[in-house]
C-alpha cells in the first residue's frame, strides 16, 4: 500500500473510531468494554434479560453499542418495550397489538387468565386490586437456596440410548458473589408417564389457541413482563399426578470464568428420562425455582424438530428494519412464529445449523484498538498478543454469550426445546453474495467464531491475535452451546459424558479436536452434526481421522433406521460462481489492486486481515471451492455408499447462505426420453435442504436473481459417478400466493420443521418463509426426503 492509500485508511479508521467514541480506562485501570452484562433481577429467576434484543452489543444499524443496565428496581418488573403494545395471554410472550377490555373484577381477571383469554395488561389493573391481591400477582417462586443468575437455564439434547433412556442436559451460569452454594445448585425435573397432560395438551393447546398469527400460549416464562403474576409461575408444578416421578440432579462445577465483576460458574446438570409409551412433557427448576418445560416423546415415536441458522444481523444492518407490529426487537418475529408452532405441537429437539450468535463487536473492544486499525498485513501477522487482549476477549465471549441466551424469545426457546448446536463461521451468502461486494462491499463479519475461519492462508491463521480468538470462540462454542469443557471432560469419545459426541483429530489452528454429534430422533432417524470448522483448512474441511470415526459410528446404526440427516453447516448442493472464485484469486484483478492501495473508494473490497479480496475467504469456504472440490466428491460418493449399502435415505440440511432453496443429487439418466429413478429406488437420491436465515437480512434481489438463474445450470462434476446434481423448483408461488421471481430461491427469513409422515415413511421438511418482513407468520413450503425401497445386492 503507498503512502496515499495508507493514509486515506488511516483518516477513516480515525472516523470510524471517533463514532464509536476513544477507548477510555475506568476508574480500576481497565478499559470500558463494548458490551457489559449484569447479573438477573430477581422476579426474572430463570435468568433471561426480557431486553428488546439478545445482541445488545451488537451494531444496532447505525454504528452505536447498546450496553445493557441494570432495571432500575430489583422488585418491579422491566418496563413495556415503547414501541407497540403487548399482547399478553395466559402465559404467553409478546403478540401483536390487540385492544382488550379490562377485566370487571379481579375474579373476571383470574378466570380470564387461567381459561385462556388475553388481555392488554397494564400496570394501571394492579392499582385496582387490594393489596393482598397485588401481593399474590406479584409473587414470584424465590430460590432456596438463592442464584444470582447470569444465564440460563439452557437445554441441550444428547441422544437416546439402546434403553430407551432420554439423555440430555441444562445449564446455567451464575454469579458467585450474589449466589449461596451451600448446598450446591440442584436441578428438579419431574415427569408423569400416565398422566392426561403427557399427549392431550397438545390437542388442547389447538383447540384453545384464539386467531392470528401471534397469539400462543406458553409456559409461563421470566423472560416475560409480568409472567411471575400467573399462577403457575408460584412454584407450583401444574397438572401433575401424585404418580410423577422426581428427580434431584446436584449441580456439576463445569468451568468458572474470572472478570471485571468477579468470578462466575458454570453449573451442568445431566438428565436421563426413561421414555414411556407416548410422548410427555418435563417440567424442571433450579433450586426450588419458577418451573419451566420442555417434551420428549414417546419411546417408539420418531422425533418433531427444528432447524435454523444466522440468528444475528450482520455488521450494519438496522434490527429495527425487522421489528413489525408488536414486537420489541427485529430478532424476535420469526422466533416467535417458530414458538408458535412448538405450542400447537411441540418440537423435541432445536437444531442449531451454524451462526447461533453474531460476535462482529468483538472488533470494537478498546484494547483489539491497536490490533484492528494495523493496516500493514505483515505487521497484523506478528502483531504480539497482550494480557490485555487476552482478557478483552474472553470478557467479550463471556458477556455477549450471556446476553444472547438470555434475551427475546431466543432465550425462551432455549430453555422449553433441548439444543443440539453445531458450530458456524460464515455468515455471508458466500459465493451468492459476492456481487454485492463489486457495488457496495461490505463488512467483514464474526459469528461462533470468525468468518471463513481455517480458510485463510497459515501464517494468518497461526497469527497470534487472530489465532487467539478464533481459539476462544471453539472453547466458548463448546460451553455455551454443547455444554462441553474439553479440559474437564476430556477427549475420549468413549468416555465421554455426552454418548452422541464423536471426537475427531486435534485442529491445526484450535488446541482442541473436533466434536461432531451423532444423535437418535427416534427409531427411523439419525443426525450427524459434522464438526466442519475445527480441522479445516485452506485445502481441507474434514480430515482423514475424523471422517474415519464419522462413518465407523453411522454404520453401526440400528438396522431400523431409514434416514440420516448430515448437517454440514455450508450447502453441499448449491448453485456456485467458480468464475468469480479465479477472478478474485487472480492477482491480475484490478479491483484487488486498487483496493489494496485504497484508491477509488475501494479499501473495503479486501480484507483487514490479509488484504486478499474480501469474500475470497467465504469463496475458499464452500464445498464448491476449487481446493474443496475433490473432497466434497470423495464425501458425496462415501454417503452414497453408505446409502446403498445399508439402505438408509441420506438427507443433507444447510444454513449459512441467508437463503432458503433445495439442492438435489440423483442417479444420472443416460440417453433421450428415459425417465428419472423414482426416488424411493434411487439410493443416489440426496435432497440439500438450506434454511437460513432465521433473523439475518437476506441477500439484495439482484444477487437472488443472479443465483436464481445459476440454479438452472448444469453441472458435470459427479457425472463421472453417474450422479446429477439441480436445484429443486420447490418455491412456485410467493409469500403472498404471487407469482415468485425464482422457483429455486427465496430470499426471506426462515426456518424448518421436520417430521416424519407414518403413513409414508418420508422425511418431511418444511420450510417456514416469512410472509411480510418484520411480521413473522411464515408460510411452509414442503419437500420430502422418500424412506429407502431399493433391494441392496
Amino acid at each position: 500500500m503507498d503512502n496515499a492509500g495508507w493514509h486515506a485508511q488511516h483518516r477513516a479508521d480515525k472516523q470510524d473510531r471517533a463514532r464509536w467514541g476513544q477507548p477510555h480506562r475506568g476508574p480500576d485501570g481497565r478499559f470500558t468494554p463494548v458490551e457489559q452484562i449484569y447479573p438477573m433481577q430477581q422476579p426474572f429467576i430463570g435468568g433471561f434479560s426480557p431486553g428488546p434484543s439478545p445482541a445488545g452489543s451488537s451494531f444496532q444499524g447505525h454504528g452505536q453499542p447498546s450496553v445493557p443496565s441494570p432495571f432500575p428496581s430489583p422488585g418491579l418488573p422491566p418496563p413495556i418495550p415503547p414501541k407497540d403494545a403487548i399482547h399478553y395471554q395466559n402465559n404467553s410472550g409478546f403478540g401483536p397489538e390487540v385492544a382488550a377490555s379490562r377485566p370487571e373484577s379481579t375474579a373476571s381477571y383470574a378466570e380470564s387468565v387461567n381459561n385462556g383469554t388475553s388481555y392488554l395488561y397494564a400496570t394501571q389493573q394492579l392499582a385496582t386490586m387490594t393489596p393482598m391481591e397485588r401481593s399474590q400477582n406479584l409473587r414470584v417462586a424465590r430460590m432456596q437456596p438463592y442464584l444470582q443468575f447470569m444465564a440460563g437455564p439452557l437445554l441441550r439434547y444428547d441422544t437416546v440410548d439402546a434403553d430407551g433412556v432420554w439423555r440430555g442436559a441444562a445449564l446455567i451460569v451464575t454469579a458467585d458473589a450474589g449466589s449461596n452454594y451451600d448446598p450446591y445448585p440442584t436441578l428438579t425435573y419431574v415427569w408423569d408417564h400416565n398422566s392426561p397432560h403427557a399427549t392431550d395438551h397438545v390437542e388442547r393447546k389447538r383447540s384453545e389457541s384464539r386467531s392470528g398469527p401471534h397469539s400462543f400460549e406458553l409456559a409461563p416464562h421470566p423472560a416475560d413482563p409480568y409472567g411471575s403474576m400467573f399462577p403457575a409461575a408460584n412454584g407450583v408444578v401444574p397438572s401433575i399426578s401424585p404418580n410423577a416421578t422426581y428427580k434431584h440432579v446436584c449441580g456439576e462445577e463445569l468451568w468458572v470464568y474470572a472478570g471485571n465483576g468477579g468470578t462466575f460458574t458454570f453449573w451442568r446438570f445431566m438428565i436421563e428420562i426413561p421414555l414411556g409409551p407416548s410422548e410427555m412433557r418435563v417440567d424442571y427448576c433450579v433450586n426450588n425455582g419458577q418451573y419451566l418445560s420442555f417434551n420428549v416423546p414417546g419411546r417408539n415415536q420418531n422425533m418433531r424438530w427444528a432447524a435454523y441458522s444466522c440468528n444475528g444481523f450482520s455488521a450494519g444492518v438496522n434490527p429495527d428494519d425487522f421489528r413489525g407490529p408488536g414486537f420489541a426487537s427485529g430478532y424476535d418475529p420469526v422466533w416467535s412464529d417458530l414458538l408458535q408452532k412448538h405450542t400447537e405441537q411441540p418440537y423435541h429437539v432445536l437444531v442449531g445449523g451454524g451462526d447461533q450468535l453474531y460476535c462482529d463487536a468483538i472488533m470494537r473492544e478498546p484494547e483489539m484498538q491497536d490490533w484492528v486499525t494495523c493496516h500493514k498485513p505483515e505487521k497484523k501477522r506478528g502483531f504480539p498478543l497482550s494480557e490485555e487482549m487476552r482478557f478483552a476477549i474472553d470478557r467479550f465471549y463471556f458477556n455477549h454469550y450471556c446476553q444472547v441466551f438470555r434475551s427475546g424469545a431466543f432465550a425462551r426457546a432455549n430453555s422449553s426445546i433441548p439444543m443440539l448446536n453445531m458450530l458456524g463461521a460464515t455468515t455471508m451468502v458466500g459465493t451468492s453474495f459476492c456481487f454485492q461486494v463489486f457495488i457496495m462491499g461490505r463488512s467483514h463479519t464474526l459469528t461462533d467464531l470468525i468468518d471463513g475461519f481455517g480458510s485463510y492462508p497459515d501464517e494468518l491463521m497461526l497469527s497470534p491475535v487472530f489465532n487467539y480468538i478464533g481459539s476462544r470462540g471453539y472453547f466458548y462454542y463448546l460451553l455455551f452451546q454443547c455444554f462441553v469443557n474439553p479440559e474437564k471432560d476430556g477427549t475420549d469419545d468413549r468416555r465421554h459424558p455426552f454418548k452422541s459426541t464423536l471426537i475427531g483429530a486435534r485442529g491445526p489452528y484450535v488446541p482442541y479436536p473436533s466434536h461432531s454429534i451423532l444423535s437418535s430422533l427416534g427409531p427411523h432417524a439419525y443426525i450427524l452434526l459434522v464438526d466442519c470448522r475445527a480441522e479445516r483448512k485452506k485445502d481441507q474441511v474434514c480430515s482423514p481421522a475424523q471422517y474415519k470415526v464419522l462413518f465407523s459410528r453411522i454404520y453401526q446404526l440400528p438396522k431400523t433406521v431409514e434416514h440420516l440427516i448430515v448437517l454440514t453447516g455450508i450447502p453441499i448442493a448449491y448453485p456456485r460462481m467458480v468464475f468469480l472464485e479465479t477472478a478474485l484469486e487472480s492477482k491480475m484483478n484490478p479491483l484487488v489492486a486498487l483496493g489494496r492501495n485504497g484508491s477509488l473508494g475501494l479499501s473495503g473490497f479486501v480484507n483487514k486481515f490479509n488484504a486478499d479480496a474480501e469474500l475470497l475467504d467465504d469463496l475458499n469456504d464452500h464445498w464448491t471451492a476449487k481446493s474443496h472440490k475433490k473432497e466434497r466428491n470423495w464425501l458425496i460418493e462415501q454417503l452414497q455408499d453408505y446409502a446403498k449399502g445399508t439402505q438408509t435415505r441420506v438427507s443433507l440440511l444447510a444454513g449459512d447462505v441467508h437463503c432458503s432453496a433445495v439442492g438435489v443429487l440423483k442417479t444420472l439418466v443416460k440417453g433421450k426420453n428415459k425417465a428419472d429413478v423414482p426416488p424411493p429406488m434411487d439410493y443416489r437420491y440426496m435432497i440439500n435442504v438450506v434454511a437460513s436465515a432465521i433473523v439475518n437480512t437476506p441477500p439484495p434481489n439482484g444477487v437472488l436473481t443472479m443465483v436464481g438463474a445459476l440454479a438452472t445450470k448444469t453441472h458435470r462434476t459427479l457425472h463421472h459417478m453417474d450422479t446429477d446434481e439441480s436445484m429443486l423448483p420447490v418455491f412456485t408461488v410467493d409469500t403472498n400466493g404471487s407469482q415468485p421471481k425464482s422457483k429455486f430461491i427465496m430470499g426471506r427469513r426462515n426456518w424448518c420443521s421436520i417430521t416424519w409422515d407414518p403413513a409414508s415413511g418420508d422425511l418431511v421438511f418444511d420450510i417456514r418463509v416469512e410472509k411480510e418482513k418484520g411480521h413473522g407468520e411464515t408460510v411452509g413450503y414442503a419437500v420430502r426426503a422418500p424412506p429407502p425401497r431399493w433391494v441392496i445386492t
